[in-house]
């Protein structure tokens, strides 16, 4: 059977992974389940934010299902050095998964248009893949330094990097619209020259049906806000993922509505993209929709099992109509929209 290894973490993260782990259960009975530590949890029972247990784990799971990691900016974690950070223990965690295109889709939900901060009629119809570089770039060279006055880091890609995260961007464009949009800043950094010279090679060589067209990441910005539509699966190395990811999550109108997969060779990762909202934590109150959706994510892309990806996906935009959580509108908390999501598989109209 296969083995999803959880990691709750930490505020929100154990509500909203207990929700998505509900819905698996129902959807995929054949699934296994086996809990660990990360983040600031693990600091709390011992002392380090990845511990050996955890990484352990990882080696016998068919896939990785993680809440949230981090407290507030007062925790005394954030005090730590910095590898002893819950944030550290997440990096950790991605290269050991070896896990290296992070997935995140952005889609506006029918009826939810009202949402978004955009104009409805740019946000209506809004369905973009953002596939990110994960484990190279700037955020990962070892050439890093704080010398006296002086402070710099290294942004490095090679060919075979480049080369593996076109190719998810490519086969997941085979599956929707065949258009691809690879972002980079060429005509100032040479490490982007590099980018789009490979990503254009591998298109022509692999891919030569689908559609590819190179844009600046400063063009991209503007446009993902002002003309959304015009994208479908975008790629882009690390630092410029992470930013365009995070502009593009406030399309749907809540962070609460954003999932995400990671993938490599290995085991993927599974989480949703917003943070631990130590705030709110205990309250019963958190969106678990984005955490739900990641599921579902889980069995597409890390499970092989598309169809019950596809009844999660059916089930959760029916209970954002139903049952909408207090960040969308609605009264709902999390046990609510969890049952209502549950309530939404039991019909055979789902998916």
């Amino acid at each position: 059977m296969p083995k999803v290894v959880t990691l709750p973490g930490d505020g929100i993260g154990p509500e909203v992974t207990a929700a998505a782990v509900a819905v698996l259960r129902e959807v995929a009975p054949d699934l296994t389940f086996e809990e660990h530590l990360l983040g600031g949890a693990a600091i709390e029972a011992t002392g380090e934010p990845f511990p050996q247990a955890t990484r352990d784990a990882l080696k016998t799971a068919d896939a990785v299902l993680l809440g949230t990691v981090g407290g507030a900016q007062n925790s005394p974690w954030n005090q730590l050095p910095r590898h002893l950070r819950p944030e550290s223990g997440l990096l950790a965690l991605r290269k050991a998964l070896g896990v290296y295109a992070n997935l995140r889709p952005v889609r506006v939900q029918p009826g939810l248009e009202h949402l978004s901060p955009l104009k409805p009629e740019l946000s209506r119809g809004v369905d973009i893949l953002i596939v990110r570089e994960l484990l190279g770039g700037i955020y990962f060279d070892q050439d890093r330094k704080i010398d006296g006055d002086t402070a710099y880091n290294t942004m490095r890609y090679t060919t075979p990097e480049v080369e593996r995260i076109a190719r998810i961007a490519f086969w997941a464009a085979e599956q929707r619209k065949g258009r691809v949009t690879s972002v980079d800043k060429a005509n100032v950094l040479e490490v982007s020259e590099l980018w789009r010279r490979d990503v254009t090679a591998l298109r022509d060589r692999e891919y030569p049906r689908l559609h590819l067209n190179h844009e600046y990441v400063d063009s991209v910005a503007m446009l993902i806000v002002s003309d959304p539509a015009r994208y479908d699966v975008i790629v882009t190395e690390n630092l410029f993922g992470d930013i365009l990811s995070d502009l593009a999550a406030v399309i749907p109108g809540s962070l609460g509505l954003m999932p995400s997969a990671s993938l490599g060779d290995g085991p993927g990762l599974f989480e949703p993209i917003h943070g631990s909202a130590p705030d709110i934590a205990g309250q019963g109150v958190a969106n678990p929709a984005a955490a739900i959706m990641s599921a579902a994510m889980l069995l597409r892309h890390g499970l092989d099992q598309p169809h019950a990806a596809a009844k999660i996906d059916g089930a959760v935009s029916q209970a954002l109509k139903t049952a909408p959580t207090r960040d969308i509108g609605g009264t709902a908390g999390t046990q609510e929209f969890t049952a209502a999501v549950l309530q939404a598989l039991g019909r055979a109209d789902v998916g």
